[in-house]
């Protein structure tokens, strides 16, 4: 195996990623929806977004693989970042810079690799848009382009998003080291440190636009079933999807986080609890409305919410708890609903 060579201004490479402040953030839908796309397009297995960090890689965003990141030795990615260009293996186990590579002759078995670089605004590489199969595959001058053209929209949407306000808010919030403890790996939401963490900033932003804080607590319906019939492999890749649909469902400045086990939380500014009752609608439509993806099989699911608004002098843990006492009526009143709650003594 031929380890992912660095390129000589490596340094340079390095301080561009992180720059753009990219590493170890939530997932974001826009660039989610991209990677569905190039899968949808390709009809490939697995495609990612890819940033090569200085000893591993990491997955910004991904589809058709379950874990977040690997050692930089032995990426693909890192020979098409150093090489700065598209970078297209047909069969790897024919090629000798791969033949012996671990994720060759095990899982998740890559026989055909494509992947496009991405870079930052000065024209550093930072990472790829790529795309993963088991089985060897060619790819034409037409598909060649149009990988071109998708990770274009993929590198200008990071290179807009570091200039954004909301990237600006993040980086006085926490830096990257206290962000990893924040991430949750599998869903890659906030974590319930997360939410402790950005809760404040959340409820100070409500205040100032003159509108309320609202707080949607959300439950998988039945989802021990989904362990028994699919096994834990299974259920992992029903709380990835359902994060997705559920940030899909929400504004890119709203807070969701994974609590644990098959809970989320959503933090919403809203005008009152009408527009927090509909954004929470919005999530369970979107859940329900077409099966969990489950490669072989799939698997119809629906969820269960509770919400309320902050009231004045609330804490934290009270409308939390307020939420989830409506979420416990939902559940009693047959699940697959939006319970609020406006009970505040």
């Amino acid at each position: 195996m031929l380890s992912a060579p660095h390129p000589h201004d490596e340094q340079q490479r390095q301080n561009a990623l992180d720059e753009l402040d990219l590493l170890d953030t939530p997932a974001e839908h826009y660039l989610d929806t991209l990677v569905r796309l190039t899968r949808e397009m390709f009809q490939g297995h697995s495609v990612l977004i890819s940033l090569i960090d200085r000893n591993r890689q990491w997955f910004k965003a991904r589809i058709g693989l379950d874990i977040d990141q690997t050692e930089r030795d032995i990426s693909f990615c890192g020979h098409a970042v150093a090489a700065r260009s598209m970078l297209v293996i047909e069969d790897a186990q024919l090629d000798p810079r791969f033949a012996d590579n671990p994720v060759v002759t095990g899982p998740p078995y890559i026989r055909f690799y494509a992947g496009q670089p991405l870079h930052s605004s000065n024209g550093q590489p930072i990472g790829t848009l790529c795309m993963l199969h088991p089985i060897p595959r060619t790819l034409s001058h037409t598909e060649r382009l149009r990988l071109r053209d998708l990770g274009t929209l993929a590198e200008g949407y990071m290179q807009l998003r570091s200039v954004s306000q909301r990237a600006q808010k993040l980086r006085g919030d926490v830096d990257r080291e206290q962000r990893r403890a924040l991430l949750d790996p599998l869903t890659q939401l906030w974590n319930r440190a997360g939410l402790n963490q950005f809760y404040p900033r959340e409820q100070a932003s409500a205040a100032r636009s003159g509108q309320r804080l609202g707080v949607i607590f959300c439950d998988l319906d039945h989802f021990k079933q989904v362990n028994d019939r699919h096994g834990h492999a299974g259920g992992d890749q029903v709380l990835w999807q359902s994060a997705r649909r559920m940030a899909a469902a929400l504004r890119p400045d709203d807070l969701l986080v994974r609590l644990g086990g098959e809970e989320f939380v959503a933090v919403v500014t809203v005008n009152d609890a009408h527009e927090l009752h509909l954004i929470a609608e919005r999530i369970r439509q979107e859940i329900a409305a077409t099966p969990m993806d489950l490669g072989e099989s799939r698997h119809a699911l629906t969820a269960s919410f509770g919400t309320a608004l902050l009231e004045p002098g609330e804490s934290q843990n009270g409308v939390l708890e307020r939420a989830d006492r409506a979420l416990y009526q939902a559940k009693q009143q047959g699940r697959n609903r939006v319970i609020h709650n406006s009970d505040f003594a």
